[in-house]
């Protein structure tokens, strides 16, 4: 019931803190045998022991600290002088082909965050698609085909940060074995939506593919510019970028006694923001790119944007405990034993996630939902667990890619200059075939 409630209340009123916690307050109050004064207490010292667990503070903090790196980098003008780079001094844009495949580079290389990836891709490809006479529409498939599929791929980000720590709460519960890191590079291999979703924009830039509706897409007759607020050298966004992803690994082995994958996950990507926003206070306020009050004031903005989604994370633990003393997997999975087989789970999973995932539009929200779900089905039908994790983000991620409501979907419109419809019904073919391929490759793989 708790879970269900979750679900019904996401895809009802597309607010994801308010459907978790109306999860978690009917799981506590069945546990507390509908006792409001006990379910009250409970409530309350269920969240207080989250937050006394040292890994939950550090996924958290990694989270929040995201933003303030991602704010820093924008501030510092070292993203501009990345897109001054690309557009105005390699001069490598030729032809409708390259103007494109310049944008779906940039979305490649800019993985950290999603919404950055589009913002990036789509104002260094526009005006460059402009000039070849390439559609709008285009620029904004390859934006949004690059920004969450590439992200839950490369999930040295706030996606790596969310699906640790939803991983980190089944191995907490006992349901797993094992460190939560080694979990989360099994799933991002069966993340087939992902895959298969990069495969198929760079196969329909390259050779210049159109289905439906988009061959009746139309450029552009305005010939916009690139405008830049404020350009700075591009290592002041390169060397920070390549700091954090080199932290992750050192810290891994640190912590893991030489050993990556045995090292503490949450602890590594805490150690590695804290590295990366001291190498950006130096490169950044000792060469006088910003002043210490800039830096402070951009860094305090970046992470009040992010603390949404840690409110989203710090619920998820929650309804992840909540569900775990249930034994809602379980229960599902008994019931699955009887009416489902352990070949179509994955693949249930998988559709079950886009469903949620399109209704919400929000990717992040699924994976809190249907994580702790799936862990547990997988576990008690013998199935491979990683491969049901990777269905529930290759679900949460097709989902997401096909919904008008998706931030991500918004935000690649916005920033290709397209209409929002407009962009979501000439992205919709591509975006079944993919999903498609993914639903087959999960049959297939749970034969094994």
């Amino acid at each position: 019931m708790p879970s269900l409630a979750a679900i019904v209340l996401a895809l009802y009123s597309r607010n994801v803190l308010l459907s978790l916690f109306g999860g978690i307050v009917l799981g506590v109050f069945i546990l507390q045998d509908f006792s409001f004064f006990a379910s009250l207490d409970e409530t309350l010292a269920l969240f207080v022991s989250l937050l006394s667990e040292g890994w939950i503070l550090k996924t958290l903090a990694f989270a929040i600290l995201v933003g303030s790196v991602m704010e820093l980098l924008e501030k510092s003008g070292g993203i501009n002088g990345f897109v001054a780079y690309m557009t105005e001094k390699s001069k490598l844009v030729k032809s409708q082909r390259s103007a494109l495949m310049v944008s779906y580079i940039i979305g490649v290389v800019i993985f950290i965050e999603s919404s950055i990836t589009s913002l990036i891709a789509g104002a260094v490809g526009r005006s460059l698609c402009d000039r070849e006479g390439v559609p709008h529409a285009k620029l904004a498939y390859v934006c949004d085909s690059t920004s969450a599929p590439v992200s839950s791929l490369l999930v040295l980000n706030g996606w790596g940060a969310l699906l640790l720590g939803l991983i980190a709460t089944q191995i907490d519960s006992g349901l797993i074995r094992g460190e939560s890191v080694d979990w989360l590079v099994k799933s991002v291999f069966f993340n087939f939506y992902s895959i298969s979703a990069s495969v198929v924009t760079f196969l329909a830039v390259w050779f210049n593919i159109e289905l439906g509706p988009m061959k009746h897409a139309k450029a552009s007759k305005v010939h916009t510019q690139l405008h830049l607020s404020r350009k700075a050298p591009m290592h002041y966004m390169l060397l920070p970028i390549a700091v954090m992803i080199a932290s992750v690994f050192v810290f891994l082995a640190i912590t893991g006694d030489g050993n990556i994958l045995k090292g503490s996950g949450s602890s590594s990507i805490f150690y590695t923001m804290l590295t990366t926003l001291a190498v950006m206070y130096l490169l950044y306020v000792a060469r006088g790119n910003m002043s210490p009050k800039s830096y402070m004031m951009s860094a305090l903005r970046g992470a009040k944007k992010l603390f949404g989604i840690a409110m989203i994370l710090f619920f998820a633990f929650a309804i992840g405990k909540v569900t775990s003393e249930l034994k809602t997997g379980l229960y599902l999975a008994s019931l699955a034993n009887d009416n489902l087989s352990v070949y179509l789970l994955a693949g249930v999973i998988f559709l079950l996630s886009s469903i949620i995932s399109f209704s919400t539009g929000t990717s992040w929200g699924t994976f809190s939902i249907m994580i702790p779900i799936a862990v547990p089905m997988a576990v008690g039908l013998d199935a491979n667990v990683a491969l049901a994790m990777g269905a529930v983000i290759s679900g949460g991620v097709f989902g997401d890619h096909c919904s008008p409501i998706s931030d991500t979907t918004i935000i690649s419109s916005l920033a290709s200059d397209c209409e929002v419809i407009e962009h979501v019904k000439t992205q919709l073919p591509y975006a079944l075939i993919s999903g498609a391929i993914a639903f087959v490759f999960f049959v297939f793989f749970s034969a094994f």
